[in-house]
């Protein structure tokens, strides 16, 4: 258990000081929202600096250099996950940072239209890929074991997520990955909003 503990720690301090090393993105919002424009409709996420803020400071960065614009969300198993962030068009690799400190114990939940990081099997290994939780997803949530870090949700476009959630996927030959869109989804592009920003609300006629 000491040495247990004693892992926990230096991972917290190493990924304490990279982050002190980062430039921290809207410093002065807590709840920074981030406008993703996809082949499928506009969604609005609401980051959660408070609970998640390594998270939220990471995903920022790559938003504001255009690094998640004309991506495509890769992997998506209905009522499960929409997974995208780390591959453009053509499924090619972007470039990616440092893997950051897992926040996965921080409260938040693996539910549905939540935003969290992707992560291999290395509980702190996330970098840039990010999912939405397309269901309630409990098995994600941490136990005994490290979960994934939920640091987010949607507050506009929960149906858009839908539609993603209910395409055809198969096995992609090309990749030989499994659950790939068969018609691709495209993250078009993604905003840092202003602090006050307010989405509009659709007139229906």
């Amino acid at each position: 258990m000491k040495a247990i503990n004693a892992l926990f720690l230096t991972l917290l301090l190493l990924s304490a000081n990279a982050f002190a090393k980062q430039k921290i993105i809207d410093p002065n919002n807590l709840y920074p929202q981030v406008k993703m424009e996809t082949s499928m409709g506009v969604i609005i996420v609401e980051l959660d600096r408070v609970k998640a803020p390594i998270a939220v400071n990471n995903f920022l960065h790559y938003v504001i250099s255009a690094e998640y614009n004309n991506t495509v969300f890769h992997r998506v198993i209905a009522d499960f996950i929409v997974q995208g962030g780390g591959y453009d068009a053509d499924y090619i690799p972007r470039k990616v940072g440092e893997p950051i400190f897992n926040e996965s114990g921080n409260g938040l939940k693996n539910e549905f239209a939540t935003i969290a990081m992707a992560r291999e099997r290395d509980p702190h290994s996330s970098t840039r890929q990010f999912y939405f939780n397309a269901g309630d997803n409990t098995n994600l949530d941490p136990g005994r074991d490290w979960g994934y870090t939920v640091f987010g949700s949607i507050t506009f476009g929960e149906d858009v997520l839908e539609k993603m959630s209910a395409v055809e996927t198969d096995f992609n030959e090309e990749v030989s990955w499994p659950d790939v869109p068969v018609e691709p989804i495209i993250l078009i592009k993604a905003t840092l909003m202003p602090d006050d920003y307010v989405h509009p609300i659709p007139v229906e006629d």
